[in-house]
């Protein structure tokens, strides 16, 4: 006996409430319809139907089995949707967002390598720091930071990478202003501050030899936004600031900026793929998010980006 074609031949039934409507359905004979539901109950070993000549109409324990039978067959059709998608090509438009600071270091090279690897995909790309809504604006894949895990919001979330921060100054202050030789010392120095919606601004927690210390931020002349226009202002002498590692690397490769303190590393930046829901999840959408978390992890990984960040996990 196939028990899945007869539950769902069950459910026809008891919607139809006729052997003969749902038999029409499904484009099979009455007499197979009626033998399908007679199968279960004997496989069962009770009356799922009341039949008269005029109607029918559920037993109890008919009613019971088949809230059951349309969880299952619920259950089985996802399950099948979210095979044949695993299996499909990825293609169409990909709508997505990103903060612009890591839009611009990461989303954008990433981009360009997943549009050569998948040739039918097509990408709509925003990069703003407002958290822009899923389902109002149709975006199939939003970047969120975090110091934590996100927030409950009914939406999907995936753990993309964890980034480190690191003390900078340009070669110039450092030279007019000495370098800072303790987490004390930077009271003494001017501040840039980061202030965005995922990052402390009272306090910076450092993780180090004496493991992790909290320390009031001073007031700053000069807040910034965004990890790039941070890592310029750093860039043009104006002080000494925490910049996410890979904002920083290209100036730390070029000296155009020189790591402070680098025995110690800032609270770490979570970054978050989040998505509508896992039901039926697009191919382009699934493999967008494991291609970026394997390019992210790859730029991590590599060699000067180790040594430039020794503590970065």
């Amino acid at each position: 006996m196939n028990t899945l074609k007869n539950m769902r031949i069950f459910v026809r039934v008891a919607d139809a409430a006729s052997f003969a409507g749902a038999a029409r359905a499904l484009d099979m004979t009455t007499a197979q319809a009626s033998k399908a539901v007679s199968e279960l109950e004997a496989h069962l070993r009770t009356r799922l139907l009341h039949r008269t000549t005029r109607k029918l109409a559920l037993t109890d324990a008919g009613h019971r089995y088949l809230a059951r039978c349309r969880d299952i067959i619920a259950m089985v059709d996802v399950s099948e949707a979210e095979a044949g998608a695993a299996t499909a090509a990825p293609s169409g438009t990909l709508r997505l967002h990103a903060p612009a600071s890591f839009g611009q270091v990461f989303v954008i090279p990433a981009l360009a390598r997943f549009l050569e690897q998948y040739p039918e995909v097509q990408a709509d790309l925003l990069l703003s720091s407002r958290v822009p809504d899923l389902l109002e604006e149709n975006i199939d894949v939003s970047l969120r930071l975090a110091t934590a895990q996100l927030p409950d919001s009914g939406l999907v979330s995936t753990r993309i990478c964890r980034m480190a921060s690191v003390l900078c100054a340009a070669p110039l202050y450092l030279e007019m202003h000495g370098a800072p030789g303790s987490l004390e010392d930077l009271a003494q120095h001017t501040q840039v501050r980061l202030v965005a919606p995922h990052y402390s601004v009272d306090h910076w927690h450092f993780e180090g030899p004496d493991g992790r210390v909290k320390i009031p931020v001073p007031a700053g002349r000069l807040r910034v936004n965004t990890a790039d226009s941070l890592a310029a202002a750093l860039i043009s002498g104006c002080g000494v600031g925490p910049v996410p590692l890979l904002s920083a690397l290209p100036a730390l490769r070029s000296g155009a900026l020189v790591r402070v303190l680098p025995d110690y590393e800032l609270q770490g930046t979570y970054v978050y793929a989040v998505y509508a829901s896992r039901l039926y999840l697009d191919a382009k959408v699934k493999s967008w998010i494991e291609f970026l978390r394997a390019f992210v992890e790859q730029a991590l990984a590599a060699p000067d980006a180790a040594a430039l960040a020794p503590h970065t996990r």
